[in-house]
């Protein structure tokens, strides 16, 4: 499918780019639609392509040799990934990727991607500072999985959810024991004290924070 410049323009990364620079990715791109619960890529694959999401959401794990599941993101529109396996030497994808809504993704091949950074400096620019934005989130990662318990992990998630609305998903309570390091039986008890505290509770079946500075101190505990 031939990519237009108003296609890449509707990527709000993409907005600042010089006209030329719109055009140069245009031309590298194609666009690729994925069904629900499909998993698009596998983790240790070679890394064939950086994706833009256009339309749809996906969600980013890590698989344990036991099968456990690690969530690592939440992919929305205007989100991307690749990026930096793309970049890497070794040239293997990190984690599986797998859809959870019809998916429409805007693709460029490895190849054509180191192209563009070398030839267009406002490109390199935006991917460069992409980096910084994800290297602050592993920092957080690696806090929040090695210096703060479960219910701690937990009500922090809570809060971020909170605050961020508009534009996250509804999570299942696997998905959020995936997300944090846990088992689903952990959640599930921590979420009942957390309304027995009067910290949360239940509202047409989405977790509504009723007690934000109580929550705070479970999340610094």
């Amino acid at each position: 499918m031939t990519v237009s410049i108003q296609t890449i323009y509707d990527l709000a990364i993409f907005k600042s780019l010089k006209p030329e620079s719109q055009e140069a990715l245009a031309k590298a791109s194609l666009v690729k639609e994925c069904s629900p619960n499909t998993i698009f890529q596998m983790q240790d694959e070679r890394c064939e392509f950086v994706g833009f999401v256009r339309s749809g959401s996906a969600v980013i794990f890590r698989l344990s040799a036991n099968g456990n599941e690690q969530i690592i993101s939440v992919l929305t529109p205007g989100m991307h990934f690749n990026t930096v396996p793309a970049l890497d030497a070794r040239n293997n994808v990190r984690a599986c990727i797998k859809a959870i809504s019809p998916l429409s993704l805007l693709v460029i091949p490895v190849g054509l991607f180191r192209t563009l950074l070398q030839s267009h400096a406002d490109i390199a620019y935006i991917i460069l500072t992409d980096f910084a934005k994800r290297l602050d989130h592993l920092v957080q990662l690696v806090d929040e999985l090695s210096l703060h318990s479960v219910r701690g992990r937990l009500a922090l998630f809570l809060l971020n959810q909170a605050q961020e609305k508009q534009h996250s998903k509804a999570w299942t309570q696997d998905e959020i024991a995936a997300h944090l390091g846990t088992v689903r039986d952990v959640i599930g008890r921590t979420l009942r004290a957390f309304i027995k505290a009067g910290l949360i509770e239940r509202k047409n079946g989405e977790i509504v924070v009723i007690n934000q500075k109580g929550l705070e101190e479970e999340a610094n505990f």
